[in-house]
C-alpha cells in the first residue's frame, strides 16, 4: 500500500496484516552534487514503488523522507518517524537509500537500513529501467522474507 487516499482506506480495513513500513530516504542538495542526489532519489523511488507492488498488502510505502544533505538533525527527524511507526503496529521498518552517508547511523536506527548504489537510469528507456529495477527488487524480496522469518 502507498501513501495515497485510496490505499489508506484499504490499510484501515487490513491494518493488522500490514506490519512493515518502507521509507525511501531522499537526499536534496543544491550544491555541485545536485544531479547525483536527484538521480539517487529517482532510483530509490522507482525501486520502492516496484517493491510495494510485489508486497501489496504486507508493506506500507510511506512518502519519501526528504532531507537537506548538508544539514544536521536528519537522524533525529528520522528517529521521530521511526518512533511514531513503532508506536503503531509496525514490527518492521525498512529504510531504502542510495546515500551511503546513512551507513554511519545504521546502529542508531531500530529499523533496517538498505543501502543500494544508485544506477544511472536517467538516459534509459522505460523498459530498461523496469528490467534493471526488477532485478534489484528480486534481491530485496529475499532480504525482506528473511527478516520477516527471523523477527516473526
Amino acid at each position: 500500500m502507498k501513501w495515497v487516499a485510496a490505499d489508506i482506506e484499504m490499510y484501515k480495513s487490513a491494518a493488522e496484516y500490514v506490519d512493515t513500513a518502507v521509507i525511501p530516504l531522499l537526499p536534496v542538495s543544491f550544491e555541485e552534487d545536485m544531479k547525483q542526489n536527484a538521480s539517487m532519489s529517482e532510483f530509490v523511488l522507482l525501486l520502492t514503488g516496484q517493491l510495494e507492488k510485489q508486497f501489496k498488502g504486507r508493506i506500507f510505502l510511506l512518502p519519501g523522507f526528504s532531507y537537506i544533505k548538508s544539514r544536521t538533525g536528519n537522524l533525529e527527524k528520522l528517529v521521530d518517524w521511526e518512533t511514531s511507526l513503532l508506536d503503531r503496529q509496525f514490527k518492521h521498518i525498512f529504510y531504502v537509500t542510495s546515500d551511503s552517508s546513512w551507513k554511519q547511523y545504521e546502529q542508531d536506527l531500530d529499523g533496517d537500513l538498505i543501502w543500494l548504489p544508485s544506477l544511472p537510469i536517467e538516459h534509459m528507456q522505460e523498459t530498461q529501467k523496469v528490467s534493471i529495477v526488477d532485478d534489484q527488487v528480486k534481491q530485496l524480496l529475499a532480504l525482506f522474507t528473511q527478516k520477516w522469518r527471523v523477527n516473526d
